[in-house]
């Protein structure tokens, strides 16, 4: 995956939630849906932004079914903020930055 945001799969997920020693916000996407496309810069720049601070990754629900069916994934874009390993965040839809910048804030 191009950019600062690392692809995440169902084989990963785990180790990269709950090894991460940083906050984890995940995008839960598909290729097909227009929002999560749109939203995709956003996240883009929030990485390059906090990329000290958090870690962004993408998974594609598509290709990777455990994690979204483990977090009741029903529509997306669904953003995720885990911190030490527990979902502490989400919210569904192509919100603000602003938004994202709240929920890394606050996890941070």
């Amino acid at each position: 995956m191009a950019g600062h945001t690392i692809e995440i799969t169902d084989e990963n997920f785990d180790s990269t939630v709950s090894g991460s020693s940083k906050p984890v916000m995940i995008d839960f996407w598909a290729p097909w849906c227009s929002p999560c496309v749109a939203i995709g810069p956003v996240l883009e720049s929030l990485a390059e932004e906090y990329k000290d601070q958090i870690t962004i990754g993408k998974i594609n629900v598509d290709e990777n079914a455990n994690a979204p069916v483990k977090f009741g994934v029903r529509s997306i874009p669904y953003i995720a903020m885990f911190k030490n390993g527990e979902l502490v965040d989400s919210v569904v839809g192509a919100v603000p930055k602003a938004k994202l910048m709240e929920m890394i804030k606050k996890a941070l």
